[in-house]
């Protein structure tokens, strides 16, 4: 097996972590993950019983958010690592998406490995005042990020983190994936726009608690965050 065919494996290991992730912080916000955990559980010489490693829905959900930022980070790890396999000098490529690739995914990366629950940026002086950007993919302007704390906005999410993952295994390491097998039809309808989540329902649940909202002058109904519905005729 080569480099490249090793670090595709990876890539796509990452991937797949991440989509688990998502789904279970998904499952877990809207109070439908299991959360059983063995009665009994040995492993080596240590054994653990129920009452000890069992989560409330509440930690579960908690947790869930952790666990798929967590599976995020780890996308840029294994980004880093497939171009630094197959790339000697990634930071002085002559491809600017190469270099671009490989420093936003180093960046985050540090930030990530120093402080992994509460990241900060640590820009080398070299990179500073500098923006990195994959067009259509990921983008990373460092200017006065030195110091400062993680944020998504940053580098636009996590799915630019997962993009950037299949951007880097298809168009630099030239994976030739096969065709998607046909995947179940979901037991719930469900879209998610950035943290909130709204599920399709054919009634209105019965513990469903109702809120007073005064729609703006446009139609628009505010859910809070900087969301809104839109009425039907409204683009």
């Amino acid at each position: 097996m080569s480099d490249s065919e090793k670090q595709i494996g990876l890539l796509f290991t990452a991937e797949l972590q991440f989509r688990l992730a998502s789904a279970v912080r998904l499952a877990s916000s809207l109070g439908i993950q299991p959360v059983d955990l063995p009665v009994i559980w040995t492993h080596g010489n240590h054994s653990a019983r129920y009452g000890e490693i069992a989560l409330r829905q509440d930690q579960a959900d908690y947790a869930a958010h952790f666990l798929q930022r967590s599976a995020t980070y780890l996308l840029a790890v294994a980004v880093k690592d497939a171009i630094r396999a197959v790339v000697s000098d990634p930071k002085a490529s002559p491809d600017s998406d190469v270099r671009a690739a490989y420093q936003i995914a180093r960046l985050i990366r540090n930030a990530f490995a120093h402080a992994p629950f509460s990241p900060i940026w640590s820009i080398d002086p070299d990179c500073r005042n500098t923006q990195f950007e994959i067009a259509d993919i990921i983008g990373l302007d460092t200017t006065d990020l030195h110091g400062k704390a993680f944020d998504w906005h940053h580098y636009g999410g996590p799915l630019a983190l997962y993009r950037l993952a299949q951007f880097v295994r298809i168009q630099l390491l030239e994976d030739d994936p096969p065709p998607r097998k046909i995947l179940p039809i979901p037991k719930n309808v469900i879209y998610q726009q950035g943290n909130l989540i709204l599920r399709k329902v054919d009634e209105i649940p019965q513990d469903a608690a109702p809120v007073k909202v005064e729609p703006l002058p446009d139609g628009r109904i505010p859910l809070g965050g900087g969301h809104f519905l839109v009425p039907n005729d409204k683009d």
